[in-house]
């Protein structure tokens, strides 16, 4: 076993000096990336609002990650990825705990994650957190050209 499961959990904001690592992360961690999830892209994210990229570390390593943006209206939590080697170990608690406080410090009222339909293990990993799959919603895209 790595030194990820010997230490301490520590979770903290994003610095723009983290992007690429987080980058690298989500490819191993997550369900890939998506159009947004590039360097500009998260760049813009934390200049527009600079603690909403949070990262759990254990041994001086990502352990994991979630976006929790809040727009003035509504809590939103995007990229919530756990390593490997870190799932089962409290690490997306801490972090949906972290994102939720900053919600409520923020006056949140609710928060909302999207989840991919094939994701089983995301899916566990929200309801277990006390999440609900709201069935009578559906996302509509369109992806902007520049």
């Amino acid at each position: 076993m790595s030194d990820l499961s010997t230490n301490e959990l520590s979770i903290r904001a994003a610095a723009p000096a983290d992007l690429d690592e987080v980058l690298i992360f989500w490819k191993e961690a997550a369900e890939g990336t998506s159009i947004s999830d590039d360097r500009d892209g998260i760049a813009r994210l934390l200049e527009r609002d600079p603690e909403c990229l949070l990262l759990a570390e254990r041994g001086g390593r990502l352990a994991g990650t979630v976006i929790a943006g809040f727009d003035g209206w509504r809590c939103h939590l995007y990229r919530l990825a756990v390593h490997p080697e870190q799932r089962r170990r409290g690490v997306a608690t801490a972090l949906l705990s972290a994102a939720e406080e900053r919600f409520v410090r923020l006056g949140g009222r609710r928060g909302d994650a999207m989840v991919l339909d094939a994701n089983e293990r995301a899916q566990h990993a929200w309801r277990a957190a006390g999440y609900e799959r709201q069935s009578r919603w559906s996302r509509w895209v369109k992806p902007l050209s520049r």
